[in-house]
């Protein structure tokens, strides 16, 4: 007998990263993810990191160059926040990190949505978006028939 096949949902996202000490800061400073657990063997160096004790991405240090949008994989990694408020906080926090952003302020991620949020860059170039499912009526889209998160 075959058993039943359940809904999917994502578990945790591997990153692969050039600099582990760097990205760690990244994601610890700019996004508040704790550290879980790591690997210093030579050669093999990574970081579990989440929140409340649960794993949401793990920093593989074994990248040569930096993110390459063009490339098939990752095309970039959503989070979502809990409100656009935090949004914004977390925004505030980025800039004054000096982080990359794709376009200015809170977006839409389409026009006419209520979705939308921020869109940035980590040290390694990774494409990153912190976004709700409602909050954002009336920003703007920065693409009118495509989806913000996916020309960015």
């Amino acid at each position: 007998m075959t058993a039943a096949i359940g809904t999917l949902r994502t578990g945790h996202v591997g990153l692969n990263v050039t600099a582990l000490d760097r990205s760690l800061a990244f994601y610890r400073e700019a996004l508040g993810f704790e550290q879980l657990g790591e690997g210093k063997e030579d050669g093999r160096r990574f970081a579990f990191l989440g929140r409340d004790g649960e794993l949401v991405l793990t920093l593989w240090q074994q990248a040569d160059d930096r993110y390459a949008p063009r490339a098939a994989g990752l095309h970039h990694l959503a989070l979502s926040a809990g409100s656009i408020e935090e949004v914004r906080a977390y925004e505030e926090r980025l800039r004054g990190l000096g982080v990359d952003f794709a376009y200015e302020g809170v977006v839409a991620h389409r026009e006419g949505a209520a979705s939308g949020g921020i869109f940035f860059h980590d040290p390694d170039g990774t494409r990153l978006e912190i976004s709700v499912p409602t909050g954002a009526e009336g920003a703007p889209a920065p693409a009118e028939s495509a989806p913000t998160c996916g020309f960015f």
